[in-house]
């Protein structure tokens, strides 16, 4: 099993680039795509105050854990270093799209990470490729 992230500000491409790279990745295994706003709403948690995103990182690490799956895409904002490294993802895919989302209190909690395997300043199909590949041979 490997674990995903697909990180960044809302607005950024996330839900983009992991339907994409869910459909590329089903080719070459089993596949699981855990996407942050379905699982708020399957769980009618819309709560963004840390306290509700710290149970939010907690439940997509739960799935990703009772998943089955060889490849786990996790695609979610994942604002700050505390919940990035409670995640844990064997990949972490940075998509810096954009400079603001469009809710000031997450663009004022986010913190670019330092830490990561893939970042996308530009959405350009070369980069699924490019990460299609990494993630292929991890």
């Amino acid at each position: 099993m490997k674990s995903i992230l697909i990180m960044g500000l809302p607005g950024s491409g996330k839900t983009t680039l992991a339907n994409v790279l869910n459909a590329k990745l089903k080719k070459n295994g089993t596949t699981k795509w855990f996407n942050a706003d379905a699982i708020r709403n399957k769980y009618d948690d819309w709560d963004f105050s840390i306290d509700g995103r710290l149970r939010q990182v907690n439940r997509m690490k739960q799935l990703v854990l009772q998943s089955d799956s060889e490849f786990i895409i996790c695609d979610f904002i994942a604002p700050t270093k505390e919940i990035r490294t409670l995640f844990d993802a064997d990949y972490i895919i940075w998509m810096n799209t954009i400079k603001e989302g469009r809710y000031n209190d997450t663009n004022e909690l986010f913190e670019n990470p330092i830490n990561y395997d893939y970042m996308i300043t530009d959405y350009d199909t070369k980069h699924i490729y490019n990460i299609y590949l990494d993630i292929k041979n991890l």
